[in-house]
């Protein structure tokens, strides 16, 4: 069975890398509940100071849609939006398998 994922780029105010990386590693807790969501790593590269990626592997495309939804996401987006200058998806993609996926 195939899983969704998807891998984004935040792109962030000078300075502001690791503030949106506890954001986003908040949000990585708030889904230790949610069965649906099976991987969400949070990722930096040495050589771009104002990037975070995420690389998320779900049961499918609505249960990460509805994961927007919830009470704790609305609240980490507020708190990252101040800090955000660009979002880009680069993939979005259909996970097969392998270690780490169910």
């Amino acid at each position: 069975m195939s899983k969704f994922s998807l891998f984004g780029k935040f792109t962030v105010q000078t300075g502001e890398r690791e503030k949106m990386v506890e954001i986003l590693l908040e949000a990585a807790k708030s889904m230790t509940d949610l069965e649906e969501c099976e991987i969400y790593l949070v990722n930096i590269s040495e050589n771009e100071p104002e990037s975070v990626y995420v690389y998320e592997v779900w049961s499918n495309e609505e249960a990460h849609q509805a994961s927007l939804t919830l009470e704790a996401t609305k609240t980490l987006i507020q708190l990252a939006k101040p800090i955000i200058t660009g979002m880009e998806r680069i993939s979005t993609l259909k996970a097969l398998g392998g270690k780490g996926i169910s």
